[in-house]
């Protein structure tokens, strides 16, 4: 007798999660989690689904439970196994000292999120198209891979251009090697991603995320600078924020979607989920900045405002308190400009106004997500939404 394994095992899911949200009682379901439960929806149509917009204030809040429900991290774990050695492989023909600095930062220290988002999403979305082509799978693995790199490279450069002088509790590559050296170290980690990319010999992937490394360098060169128009800043920081952190999360899991063979409207239903969840990611990296402790966060706390950053809390708070406009222009570089910054800050409603854009973005993740077919996947991704808003490191 031959078994259906794919549908005994998502009858099975099915049945636990009706169980695990019936008891919340009518009152307590949020619309994107019913979504879960009800028979998945057409996946919706749209002219321009690709695009950077803020999600509606009318979303409801992100509550999931989360007992017993594998974690993302935990569904794809062989499938990433092996993914810091594979990178410090793909880095070791070069120079010996080229080749130590540029697999510094890919010591398995590091959270993986990027590729575990990916993963996840691949694995989604190869259920719900019933694909299980075992290439597929390899080159979803590799485009995982490949975000890991461009994420690292982007660190590299972003501790030089910060003068930082630790990464992950231990000195930054430009404390040990010097700021020449790892900018060359920096490139040889895109080269050789770009690399990897180009012997998927995917016309479109090579494009999705050739757009990320274009994004990472404009989204850089928007943080030096400031909009003087106190109206187009948060504009500005989206935008900003989207380029610099959510646009390779988002291309990546669309990606892995045009490997999976999904038409248009699921990549961006993939895209979306990305998009949001970087976005929210970014924000809540923006609120820590100012409630966390300097061990919870692996850096100094303020460290945005001591860099000249005006983040989403502080131009929130600047809308209470217009004295911050003018030090926002300046970019804190006067004394004592942080201290008055941060102080102003935590006297207004901009950390709860920053975690509530935060929580809006993930239920448009989750509500893009409960398109998808019911899976453990899905539900992981679901609860990561969850688990995000909740993460204090």
């Amino acid at each position: 007798m031959v078994i259906n394994v794919k549908l005994t095992n998502l009858l099975a899911y099915s049945s636990l999660a009706v169980r695990r949200v019936s008891h919340l009682g009518k009152h307590h379901g949020d619309l994107p989690y019913q979504l879960l439960l009800s028979k998945p929806n057409p996946l919706f149509h749209h002219k321009k689904q690709i695009q950077t917009v803020v999600p509606s204030t009318s979303t409801k809040n992100v509550t999931v439970p989360v007992e017993n429900i594998p974690t993302a991290d935990s569904l794809v774990r062989l499938d990433l196994e092996g993914l810091y050695e594979d990178i410090r492989e793909g880095l070791s023909e070069t120079q010996p000292e080229l080749k130590l600095i540029a697999q510094y930062y890919f010591n398995g220290e590091g959270k993986a999120i990027r590729p575990v988002i990916t993963m996840c999403m691949a694995r989604a979305i190869n259920f719900h198209l019933d694909q299980n082509t075992p290439s597929v799978l390899q080159k979803q693995k590799k485009i995982a891979q490949i975000a890991e790199m461009i994420h690292t490279a982007s660190l590299v450069h972003d501790d030089v251009i910060d003068v930082a002088d630790s990464r992950r509790s231990r000195p930054s590559v430009n404390i040990v090697w010097g700021q020449r050296k790892s900018i060359i170290a920096g490139d040889f980690i895109l080269a050789m991603a770009s690399k990897m990319l180009a012997r998927l010999q995917n016309k479109q992937v090579i494009i999705l995320l050739s757009q990320v490394l274009a994004d990472l360098v404009q989204g850089e060169f928007m943080q030096l600078g400031a909009r003087e128009n106190k109206d187009e800043r948060f504009a500005h920081y989206s935008e900003k924020t989207f380029k610099k952190t959510a646009s390779l999360i988002a291309y990546s899991c669309q990606a892995v979607s045009v490997l999976s063979g999904a038409d248009s409207t699921l990549q961006a239903v993939a895209f979306q989920y990305g998009r949001q969840i970087g976005m929210a990611f970014q924000l809540v990296d923006d609120l820590l900045d100012f409630i966390a402790t300097s061990a919870q966060l692996g850096k100094p706390v303020a460290a945005d405002l001591r860099l000249g950053l005006a983040t989403a809390p502080v131009l929130f708070a600047a809308q209470k308190f217009t004295e911050l406009n003018p030090l926002i222009l300046r970019r804190f570089q006067e004394p004592g400009d942080a201290e008055t910054a941060f102080r102003l800050v935590l006297r207004s409603d901009g950390l709860q106004r920053t975690k509530d854009l935060a929580r809006q973005y993930c239920n448009d993740a989750v509500t893009q997500i409960a398109q998808l077919t019911p899976s453990p996947y899905q539900q992981a991704l679901v609860t990561l939404a969850h688990q995000l808003l909740h993460r204090m490191k």
